[in-house]
């Protein structure tokens, strides 16, 4: 027959009132009130859990083999961890007693088998230490006994003085039984495993920083509200565990294992479970709330770091890059990883992009950093060295998780960059990327923050400035952009810089040039066999260079520069890079002027890039005509081609006045009130003006949304 506890623990199904196995909500929450009166709030025994709970799980790892362990011999070696044994003999003084009585309260006080009575004695026993400990020394008395049943079991087969206790403690029946006992075994470790992983959540309740998580918050209160719960289940099936080992040693034992035992101690495992899921929500919970305050503080701090002096730029640098990584950077050819102390009181640009960065785009900056020390002839411009730094800090947004396909992306762009950058992304902490997006406005489209040898910011994005004027625009502030726009007229020289420097040769020359633009290959046949005609009877050299348009795939462009080129029609630019800069900087100085609040009306350099911008946007081609500097005239395809078709009607005022005097007073003649001009704006945010007037007739122009996916 089975001892008077294993009855009571397990009683036969058809004699037991369902009640008695399953509690439902009103007879926990009576349970939880019993368990939380046990509790003294008052006076608590501080106890360091993580090494008892790091010793307790060796012991169960090391008997879950059980049965089949022995006889297989598969069971492992002793623990020789010095350390965490060091740890736990600095503690043992104080918890060995406790662990002691706690055990022979669950293996020795177990007659009359009311479950319900020995766990809440044990809650009594440990009223004067927290929950977590409370439920770690129960698993510690827990674990001294099993661990040494299991140890004798081990080494009966192989140790005189083991297979002796093994005798008076019944062993060798155990294990000529041992098929009959494995389910039972099975299912006393599953529990087990359920207990542990309660335990670890309750632990790490406690463990959550108060600074962020104050003990009065909403978090820690709906949390706290369960921990009293969670306790008494996991001590209850501990106590369960401990009374079914304990009838495996019983004189009287007759039977190995039942249905309703094993019934009784899944049961409990699945409640376990659900505590744990319950428990593990509200800690993610509470984790974000604590990732959110954190966050936020560092927010604020970050925005206060910025917004005062200091002696050099570390302490900025450091912020935004890392804190807690000593060589945040990557350097040089091959990479090596490089801490910030290299950038110490130099000028800084913020390279600040994701990773859809285009080769253009690296390749402008490559060229523009590479000459950052020599004289810019690129530009035209000599500059006596602009010694700055570029770092590279990609933003990936963090909801996506990071895989195999980023890092390829992340280190194809990387090989493209002389210049320093971070050694992954991830390093950039979620606060730093909110004061990137809020407070210097990324969205996108690469920026360059500035910042001088102080580490002050100069300027929230020296894009422009890079775009316009290369390294002329150092130190890149927004004194030197406003100063440099106020040195700055319409002129051919300030279009093409940087872009093609035989077209600066040319305008030293006094040729007449012509830029154009479009994409309908029959209009530029007719246009440039049209221009060739006019140039010829005026006797005049006309160089012509087709610049494409910005808002049509790579491979439409490369085809018509390859018609273009193989007709003879006029010159190209072959390389894409140059199309894309054109129309970049283009762009660029749209930006420019907008972030000085320029108006078309008041600004003449604002009213030519608009209406470049506006005719590219629209379906047909366009034309701009220069002689020199600043003599032209420009028109849109159809009116441009109109007005030379019909040369006959104005040629003798060309001869008379100039071709490029004539033609612009022949176009504006010839120009109809009736029009329909469309303005293409890349991008989002700051850089989109609130309103647009057309360069045509001054009126407010209608707004609308364009999605692109790409142009390549």
């Amino acid at each position: 027959m089975a001892t008077n506890f294993q009855q009571a623990l397990v009683p036969h199904p058809a004699k037991r009132d369902p009640m008695q196995r399953r509690f439902n909500q009103s007879d926990d929450n009576m349970l939880v009130k019993q368990i939380r009166e046990t509790h003294n709030a008052e006076s608590h025994y501080l106890v360091d859990v993580r090494p008892v709970l790091h010793v307790i799980e060796d012991i169960l790892r090391r008997a879950a083999p059980g049965i089949d362990g022995i006889i297989n011999g598969t069971h492992d070696a002793l623990l020789d961890d010095k350390a965490v044994v060091a740890t736990f003999d600095d503690m043992l003084d104080g918890l060995c007693q406790i662990i002691h009585k706690i055990s022979c309260e669950m293996f020795c006080k177990c007659s009359g088998g009311d479950l319900h009575g020995s766990t809440l004695a044990l809650f009594k026993m440990l009223s004067n230490y927290p929950w977590e400990a409370k439920v770690v020394l129960t698993l510690a008395g827990f674990s001294t006994t099993y661990g040494e049943f299991w140890l004798v079991a081990q080494l009966c087969t192989t140790t005189p003085l083991a297979k002796a206790v093994a005798h008076l403690k019944q062993v060798s029946d155990i294990l000529e039984n041992s098929q009959a006992l494995k389910p039972q075994l099975e299912a006393i470790n599953k529990l087990l495993n359920a207990v542990v992983n309660v335990t670890k959540r309750i632990i790490e309740f406690n463990e959550l920083p108060t600074e962020y998580l104050p003990h009065d918050s909403p978090q820690v209160a709906v949390v706290r509200a369960h921990i009293p719960s969670a306790a008494y289940w996991t001590i209850r099936s501990v106590v369960a565990c401990a009374w079914q080992v304990a009838s495996f040693t019983d004189i009287r034992y007759e039977h190995m294992s039942s249905t309703s035992e094993i019934w009784e101690l899944s049961s409990s495992a699945h409640k376990l479970k659900n505590i744990h899921d319950l428990l593990a929500a509200e800690l993610d919970g509470c984790r974000k709330f604590i990732e959110e305050r954190r966050y936020e503080e560092e927010y604020r701090n970050l925005i206060r770091l910025l917004e005062i002096a200091h002696l050099d730029n570390m302490k900025v640098l450091k912020a935004l890059i890392s804190t807690r990584d000593d060589q945040p950077l990557v350097f040089g050819n091959p990479k090596a990883r490089v801490s910030i102390d290299g950038l110490r009181r130099k000028h800084v640009l913020l390279l600040i992009s994701d990773l859809d960065l285009s080769h253009e785009e690296i390749a402008i900056l490559y060229s523009t950093y590479d000459m950052r020390l020599k004289h810019d002839g690129m530009y035209d411009v000599h500059v006596k060295g602009a010694s700055y730094e570029l770092v590279w800090i990609p933003i990936v947004d963090r909801i996506v998780s990071w895989d195999e396909g980023h890092q390829k992306k992340f280190s194809d762009l990387l090989t493209l960059m002389p210049w320093h950058s971070v050694h992954s992304p991830q390093i950039i902490e979620p606060p730093v990327v909110k004061y990137i997006r809020e407070k210097w406005n990324f969205d996108k489209k690469l920026i360059l923050v500035s910042l001088d040898p102080q580490g002050k910011v100069s300027s929230r994005n020296a894009a422009h400035m890079m775009w316009i004027w290369g390294n002329a625009a150092f130190p890149f502030s927004d004194g030197k952009e406003e100063a440099l726009w106020d040195a700055e007229s319409w002129t051919l020289k300030l279009l093409v810089d940087g872009i093609d420097a035989e077209i600066l040769q040319w305008i030293a020359q006094g040729k007449y040039i012509c830029l154009y633009g479009g994409d309908d290959i029959n209009w530029i046949r007719e246009f440039t066999s049209r221009a060739k005609v006019v140039a010829q009877a005026l006797g005049i050299q006309l160089e012509m260079i087709y610049v494409g348009k910005s808002n049509v795939p790579k491979e439409r462009l490369r085809k018509i520069n390859s018609t273009i080129e193989t007709e003879g029609l006029s010159q190209i630019w072959p390389e894409m890079t140059s199309i894309w800069f054109f129309w970049s900087r283009l762009e660029s100085m749209r930006c420019s002027k907008a972030r000085y609040g320029k108006t078309i009306e008041a600004d003449p350099v604002l009213k030519e890039i608009m209406t470049l911008l506006s005719y590219d946007g629209s379906d047909q081609g366009w034309v701009s005509v220069w002689r020199g500097q600043s003599e032209m005239a420009r028109a849109n395809g159809q009116l441009a081609l109109q007005t030379l078709k019909e040369f006959q009607q104005w040629e003798t005022q060309a001869k008379q006045m100039g071709l490029i005097p004539a033609y612009d007073e022949e176009l504006k003649k010839r120009h109809s009130p009736q029009h329909c001009t469309r303005l293409i704006l890349p991008g989002l945010g700051q850089d989109i003006p609130q309103k647009v007037v057309c360069t045509e007739c001054g009126r407010e122009m209608e707004k609308f949304f364009m999605f692109r996916c790409c142009t390549d």
